[in-house]
């Protein structure tokens, strides 16, 4: 009967194993070359790395290496609100760090990148219909999110900032900008030359129908006499049943009574309805 193929496999293995190997010619190794140096294509002597770390590199390209440099805020008001949203973690930080680099270079006073609470959703799934219904798959999709905010900065230079990051966007990264402006209250001649300068615009604008308006206007002193006159005031309700001076001093006395006259036939049935014929009932 023959062995069976891995049984075979597994002889040749050993068989090879204590074959004895066959010498090697070698040239003697340089202690100096490391081990992935060897596996290189191109080996360096150490005289060759030992110059190449002698030489100094770029500021800009020491600066990558080092955490992102930032200007301090003056008086600390918010600019500009920039959210950073991405799938990838790693993809997150990299444009953070490559927004607050850009910031720093455009004099921006930046502050962040602010770890905001991460977004986890999940989804269940049947893998097929009809009889596998209860073989089911799960889905999960966390968002990542970083704030970054600009503090005391004129908004064109953050309009700029944000121009710049949308032009050299990460892929799989979202923003949302929000910006605010600030004005000053301040006055130049003082608040009464500000509204006497409105009052004369509002004037020249309106023109003839301010003088209209202001001659069908009534005195102050005709409204008040409105407002006590009696006649006035029961022509618009004062003292109805519903009227709010209802409760005032002396209100009923200037009430009219209105009597009520009733003829006999009416009040014939009235008495037919309250006592009920015999033969009604």
């Amino acid at each position: 009967m023959a062995a069976p193929i891995y049984v075979e496999s597994l002889i040749g293995s050993v068989k090879r194993l204590r074959s004895p190997s066959s010498p090697l010619t070698s040239t003697p190794k340089d202690a100096s070359i490391t081990p992935s140096q060897r596996r290189n294509a191109t080996v360096i002597s150490s005289e060759t790395s030992s110059s190449l770390r002698s030489v100094r590199l770029p500021k800009s390209v020491q600066a990558a290496y080092l955490a992102p440099l930032r200007r301090p805020p003056t008086h600390g008001l918010p600019v500009c609100d920039l959210q950073l949203r991405s799938y990838s973690l790693r993809n997150l930080e990299v444009y953070a760090d490559f927004a607050m680099r850009a910031a720093y270079y455009l004099g921006l006073p930046a502050k962040g990148p602010v770890p905001l609470p991460k977004r986890i959703e999940r989804w269940t799934t049947i893998r097929g219909n009809f009889v596998h219904k209860k073989s089911q798959e799960n889905f999960e999709r966390v968002t990542y999110k970083r704030l970054l905010q600009i503090q005391d900065s004129d908004s064109h230079v953050v309009g700029l900032w944000l121009a710049y990051l949308k032009k050299n966007q990460y892929y799989g990264v979202g923003m949302k900008a929000n910006v605010f402006q600030h004005t000053s209250l301040e006055m130049e001649d003082g608040p009464e030359a500000d509204l006497e300068a409105e009052t004369a615009q509002i004037e020249a604008a309106l023109g003839k129908q301010l003088t209209m308006l202001e001659s069908q206007l009534e005195s102050p002193e005709e409204v008040e006499g409105k407002l006590v006159d009696e006649p006035f005031k029961a022509a618009w309700g004062a003292y109805g049943p519903m009227g709010g001076a209802g409760g005032a001093p002396g209100a009923e006395s200037r009430f009219q009574p209105v009597k009520v006259v009733e003829s006999e036939r009416g009040f014939a049935k009235r008495k037919e309805r309250s006592e009920g014929t015999p033969e009604a009932s």
